[in-house]
């Protein structure tokens, strides 16, 4: 199977500012996403960024590395420019890594871009996880996916979906596990789109329901996309995406500062152990209080 990967990476990220750089193990945290998505077995591994900074790390461990504009609004539009500059064929598949998922498997990136493969129907593939928690559930910001009988999606929220009657009712106590009637899923942000489809995303309209629940997969539906949904074989950790994930393994002692290298431009010197920053960063997201369902 052929596929490529590309990786937007963005310095001015709002949540976690400077995170592609930001050092693990003495070596920028994107050049872990990068080593992960090579080891996918990906034809092609790009890394689109519009930040020089980001450019000159990434060639520095010999990544390739496209230029993009700075006026994005989303990675998928950073990543259709990538498609274009490169001339990539319209029945490319290309499977869109985020640059702060320093554990993705590499065998789910490549479940990904089979399950493109193997439905022509579809424009876009991605996965998703069954849900353990009703914590998780309730959570706004883990986003759910009900999917028809063929794995296609119907609809994806930060609502708890499909909601059940009888289980969430407003006069029962709060759920500690969540009722063995109805299988819950936690969409995983791993796509893969046919390259035709990358390039026609930017020009499409954005949809209400994207609007209001800020989920821009939610275009591809309403313009009549499909997309296929996959069960993960093996679910990433968490993303390294928000300070207080950051602060939270560092409070746990699992991401330590380096003399060496911490005075190095006034960057943070890190180092961690790769099981336990995936082990920590479950924990320390499990520990969070949970969100209001309201």
């Amino acid at each position: 199977m052929r596929f490529r990967v590309a990786i937007p990476a963005r310095y001015a990220s709002t949540r976690l500012p400077g995170k592609p750089l930001r050092l693990l193990a003495g070596r920028p945290l994107i050049e872990h996403v990068y080593r992960q998505a090579v080891a996918s077995g990906a034809m092609d591994v790009v890394i689109a960024t519009d930040d020089p900074r980001i450019r000159a790390a990434a060639e520095s461990f010999g990544a390739a590395v496209c230029m993009t504009s700075p006026d994005h609004l989303t990675g998928t539009d950073r990543l259709a420019e990538v498609a274009t500059q490169r001339g990539w064929p319209d029945d490319d598949i290309v499977v869109n890594v985020q640059g702060d998922e320093p554990r993705i498997p590499p065998l789910l990136v490549r479940q990904v871009a089979m399950a493109l493969e193997q439905h022509p129907d579809a424009g876009i593939a991605t996965a998703c996880a069954r849900m353990g928690n009703a914590a998780e559930l309730f959570d706004p910001n883990a986003v759910k996916v009900v999917r028809d009988a063929q794995g296609y999606a119907l609809y994806f929220s930060r609502a708890p979906i499909p909601f059940s009657r009888d289980a969430f009712r407003a006069d029962q106590p709060p759920l500690a596990e969540l009722p063995d009637t109805t299988a819950w899923f936690r969409h995983i942000g791993l796509y893969a789109y046919r390259a035709a489809v990358l390039r026609r995303y930017p020009q499409l309209t954005p949809a209400p329901a994207e609007r209001a629940e800020s989920l821009e997969q939610l275009r591809a539906l309403w313009h009549g996309i499909r997309i296929q949904v996959i069960e993960a074989e093996e679910a990433p950790p968490p993303g390294v995406d928000t300070e207080p994930i950051w602060r939270g393994l560092w409070r746990n002692g699992l991401i330590q500062a380096s003399k060496s290298s911490a005075s190095n431009s006034g960057k943070s010197g890190l180092i961690w152990s790769p099981r336990a920053l995936s082990r920590a960063t479950l924990k320390f997201c499990a520990a969070q209080p949970p969100a209001s369902p309201y």
